[in-house]
């Protein structure tokens, strides 16, 4: 099941704090950098590889969280002589400071990805580089892959590459200072276009067939005492930058199909009428109207993530419908199948590089097939490797468990009360009908369940379900409901 980011308010986070230690323990997460590590970061912050091109002229800016430090990407818009728009977009030269083999290459393939708790962050790369000499901090001179779209009137693509250049960012803005600054006209022009580019890159996406689904974050608050969970809705200039990005990951993808050697994050439709027909019946249990002839795509467009019933829906069917896997090609040999379905085109990992490994070998081959030459040894050698690594990944995992552990420490005390709930979910195509998942909406929890009374688990149904167990300890299933 597809989880979102999980926040804590300061009195959320001291009742769970003990137990956020155990389950980093539990997951062997590896908190501190080994000391040659952290030389060599020391090493490689104070001397990286800096490119030939200046493009320290160009006024970027970054979006990202409140607190982030780790700013991969920084972008500048601009409208073109004669109509349409150019987007140059900065992402980090984690290489420049990387050597292959080093140290520093070597813990990355250990780590693969930053995880992300409530509490603190386990980067990818020493916070030297991550939060320092690498990020695209602002007034700070720094070496990125500096891609360049120039897009017509419609928001449509027409031309991308990429080149090495030094760059310099003037501004930082979180979500909501530009979204603030957009809706109030102090913007200035490069970050207004933002909401001009974003909205006509989401009426292509529509147009195209893809889906972003843009699921509100989990906050947990402590009140009166106890633990809440509640859902916090992103904002329309998430969904924009997000689309700049996603821009950049369709061109890495095109780039690399058109040269033959590449890794595309790839994900195919599930079409098998079986789990169609389950979709169908979790909308009916949830409410959600899903009428003949409407598709997948259509129906999740016309959703809220703000509605706690959507929401479920949303998560249940996002991991159920749809699985990405990495793809990996060279010499000329390109795959049977190269779509990503939700995304509707080809589609690469290359714009966070400071916090997932992948992204730093797809920058590398569109760095060389931009400027015609062939790619580093290092990445060809590693290639066939990637999707190995990346799958020792534990980012999905942590996000997981750390969800049912504020979960079951919200419910802790109501173990033995009964609650209506919706079965979204059964074991039935594993013979095993009588385990599966259920919806609570009040509170909004989605959370193992089994029938007890000897019956099978009926998709789609509304029970009375009895919290049986809710356990942040629990080394199974913290949260346990029970249909007697």
């Amino acid at each position: 099941m597809r989880r979102r980011p999980m926040h804590l308010s300061d009195d959320a986070l001291e009742t769970l704090r003990a137990a956020l230690v155990e389950l980093r323990t539990e997951l062997k997460v590896p908190l501190a950098f080994p000391k040659r590590v952290l030389r060599a970061a020391d090493n490689a912050a104070a001397a990286p590889s800096l490119p030939d091109k200046d493009a320290r002229h160009l006024p970027l800016f970054t979006i990202d969280p409140p607190t982030s430090k780790d700013l991969d990407q920084a972008m500048h818009l601009e409208r073109r002589p004669g109509g349409g728009y150019r987007v140059y977009y900065a992402i980090s030269d984690v290489a420049a400071f990387v050597g292959f083999g080093s140290p520093l290459d070597v813990e990355a393939h250990d780590r693969i990805e930053t995880l992300y708790f409530p509490d603190l962050k386990v980067p990818l790369h020493p916070p030297v580089l991550s939060e320092g000499a690498a990020s695209l901090l602002p007034n700070q001179d720094r070496p990125a892959l500096l891609w360049q779209h120039d897009l017509d009137a419609h928001g449509n693509l027409t031309d991308s590459s990429v080149s090495r250049a030094m760059v310099r960012s003037q501004a930082q803005y979180d979500y909501a200072g530009a979204q603030r600054a957009i809706e109030n006209g102090t913007a200035p022009e490069s970050l207004l276009l933002l909401r001009e580019i974003g909205k006509l890159r989401e009426a292509v996406e529509i147009a195209r067939g893809g889906i972003s689904v843009n699921l509100p974050d989990q906050e947990v608050t402590l009140k009166d005492g106890a633990l809440q969970l509640s859902y916090v809705a992103t904002l329309p200039v998430e969904g924009w930058n997000e689309q700049i990005s996603l821009m950049t990951g369709m061109s890495a993808a095109q780039i690399m199909l058109d040269t033959g050697t590449g890794i595309l994050r790839t994900q195919k439709e599930q079409a098998d009428q079986n789990v169609v027909k389950r979709l169908h019946d979790i909308a009916k249990a949830l409410g959600i109207v899903w009428r003949p002839g409407i598709s997948y795509a259509t129906l999740v467009r016309k959703l809220d993530p703000g509605n706690q019933r959507h929401m479920a829906f949303l998560s249940e069917a996002t991991g159920t419908m749809l699985r990405s896997e990495y793809t990996v090609f060279r010499d000329g040999q390109k795959p049977a199948y190269t779509m990503h379905a939700a995304i509707a085109a080809p589609y690469a990992h290359c714009t966070a590089p400071l916090r997932r490994l992948v992204d730093r070998y797809t920058g590398e081959l569109c760095v060389a097939a931009c400027s015609d030459k062939a790619p580093p040894g290092w990445v060809l050698d590693a290639l066939y490797c990637i999707p190995c690594d990346t799958a020792r990944g534990k980012g999905n995992l942590a996000d997981r468990q750390t969800v049912d552990l504020a979960e079951a420490a919200m419910l802790m005390h109501r173990v033995g009360e009964v609650f209506d709930a919706a079965v979204i979910d059964t074991d039935a195509e594993w013979g095993r009908p009588r385990e599966g998942r259920v919806f609570l909406a009040d509170p909004a929890v989605l959370a193992k369940v089994k029938s007890t009374n000897g019956l099978d688990l009926q998709l789609g149904a509304g029970v009375r379900a009895t919290l049986k167990r809710a356990n942040p300890s629990w080394d199974g299933d913290k949260v346990l409901f029970t249909v007697p």
